[in-house]
């Protein structure tokens, strides 16, 4: 094997291995959010009105921030981070 060769894979793999890098942490964005949703939720339950409802109308159950950053969270790793990582790929 020639050295001319050699550079050449190594520089296809630090390139792959780059990718793979940058894939694993846009993949990760999401389940991070959607994990700080939960702790959001852990660490003040008084803003999930949902465990106590008493008297409030769907519109005040419907919008709780915590429940907002986990869906956000889930919303991003299934929908937007699938094609990011495929452009991701395509560039390499």
């Amino acid at each position: 094997m020639s050295a001319d060769v050699a550079h050449e894979l190594q520089r296809e793999t630090e390139t792959r291995e780059r990718v793979a890098t940058r894939a694993r942490v846009v993949l990760a964005i999401g389940p991070v959010a959607s994990l700080a949703g939960v702790v959001w939720a852990v660490a003040q339950p008084w803003r999930l009105t949902l465990l106590h409802p008493m008297g409030q109308g769907f519109w005040w159950l419907f919008s709780e921030p915590p429940l907002y950053v986990v869906l956000v969270g889930l919303l991003f790793r299934f929908v937007v981070a699938p094609g990011i990582v495929a452009d991701l790929e395509e560039n390499e």
